[in-house]
């Protein structure tokens, strides 16, 4: 708590704590950019920026990496730079077609090392996902990350190597034991599992795409809209969680 005797040192003060936080602000900001997708809480990851870490050759060749999946994305990725900190690595990934994950959008984070390249980022899967190779907080398991890192590696085979474990788990390193015994030993219920997570957290109903096309349209109306897509997406979610409780 800090006392404040006048109302010119509370305005003083305040427009401090702005100042000195304005890239916190703007990276909350940037992230509102994101499109929709439910976002888990992750526990045990550091969110704040490393650039103060890394040499500048290593930030440039980032801000490449970034700059060039950004002009040329791989098919069902898309990254989002935050011009305020190009180590602040984010992207959506496409479920993959003939997946439990079909549909789905997952929004995922890198988080690099301080002696990266030469040690591997940290992966996560910032939205919800039942997948062997996902922990409840959201990290990711995968060789490329760990023993088979080369320092030449790239963030678009960082990424693209997520998308594959989404067609191809691998159970014999799972950080979820229920998802990876699933996947093992009942495969149509695993399935099953991984679609409504998807279902629930990483697809918007088609109601809620529809009030996204009607910006356009006038105010009146696209309120009515929303207020629709918000009740059918409550709805939705409702009855999906119902369903996951039951398995």
């Amino acid at each position: 708590a800090i006392a404040v005797s006048k109302y010119e040192d509370f305005v003083k003060y305040c427009f401090s704590f702005i100042t000195t936080r304005k890239k916190i602000i703007l990276c909350f900001y940037y992230c509102y950019q994101i499109p929709y997708v439910e976002v888990t809480s992750i526990t045990g990851m550091s969110l704040l920026s490393n650039v103060e870490n890394l040499s500048p050759q290593i930030i440039r060749k980032v801000a490449r990496d970034m700059q060039d999946l950004a002009q040329n994305p791989p098919e069902g990725i898309k990254v989002y730079i935050n011009e305020v900190d190009v180590t602040d690595i984010q992207a959506v990934i496409e479920g993959p077609a003939g997946t439990p994950y079909s549909g789905g959008c997952f929004r995922v984070k890198l988080v690099l090392s301080k002696d990266f390249p030469s040690s591997p980022p940290k992966a996560y899967f910032l939205t919800k996902i039942f997948h062997p190779n996902v922990a409840a907080t959201g990290e990711i398991c995968v060789n490329v990350l760990k023993k088979d890192w080369k320092s030449d590696l790239g963030v678009k085979h960082i990424l693209l190597t997520i998308k594959c474990l989404l067609i191809a788990p691998n159970a014999e390193s799972a950080l979820n034991e229920e998802a990876g015994k699933l996947l093992l030993e009942h495969y149509d219920d695993y399935s099953q599992r991984a679609k409504l997570m998807t279902e629930i957290h990483a697809q918007m109903p088609k109601s809620m795409k529809a009030g996204l096309e009607c910006a356009d349209e006038p105010t009146a109306k696209k309120y009515t809209v929303d207020k629709i897509a918000a009740y059918e997406k409550k709805k939705f979610l409702k009855d999906k969680r119902r369903t996951l409780k039951r398995l």
